[in-house]
């Protein structure tokens, strides 16, 4: 065996181990723990942390900001899948404030015709866009700007997904929300945060 392939493999023994462990940690969605799967995380985090990637923990990508742990992640699109309209057919647009490295977009990517993704960091939008690319996604979009302010430019979305955690959920969120489109979103401070999920009725 090469060692390029020996190292492909024990990276898929490790993606195979973190889904395990967030499915023992109550992800059950199956088309969930597939994207996971399927999601190659090393791709999307600097070489020194590598020995880490298939941990379910945050990871340091720069400029004060993280790599959100998978288990979050996974939760957060469990919650936007379940009872849903979408649980059995896929989302149309996902609105995603935060990129960060671009594991997320990643992720969400396979839950959707698009991803629309708004970072307000320029380099790290730069370096998502090249991570997605490495990691073979194409149904995206990037864009710097702040994510609080929505995606002017494009009506509605079916689902709106925020990474970093905010004191509340922005008006301009909700209001690019389609009717019976959900929101999820960390509300709180640094110390103490809850997931809040919005679902638009009308």
């Amino acid at each position: 065996m090469s060692f390029e392939k020996s190292i492909d493999l024990n990276y898929q023994r490790a993606r195979k181990a973190l889904v395990e462990e967030i499915s023992s940690k109550g992800i059950s969605d199956l088309r969930v723990l597939d994207a996971f799967l399927k999601t190659p995380r090393h791709l999307f985090i600097d070489g020194a942390f590598s020995s880490r990637a298939y941990q379910d923990m945050s990871l340091p990508i720069g400029y004060h900001q993280t790599i959100s742990q998978p288990f979050v992640v996974a939760r957060m699109i469990e919650l936007i899948l379940k009872g849903s309209i979408f649980e059995k057919a896929p989302l149309g647009t996902i609105l995603e404030i935060g990129t960060g490295c671009g594991y997320q977009t990643a992720i969400l990517s396979k839950f959707c015709r698009k991803v629309f993704s708004i970072e307000r960091i320029s380099p790290l939008a730069e370096r998502a866009k090249s991570n997605l690319k490495s990691a073979g996604v194409k149904n995206f979009l990037i864009r710097c700007a702040d994510g609080s302010l929505g995606w002017p430019t494009f009506k509605k979305f079916d689902a709106i997904i925020c990474s970093a955690v905010s004191s509340n959920i922005p008006e301009s969120l909700i209001k690019q929300l389609e009717v019976s489109g959900k929101l999820i979103c960390p509300v709180g401070n640094d110390k103490n945060q809850n997931l809040v999920l919005v679902e638009k009725k009308k």
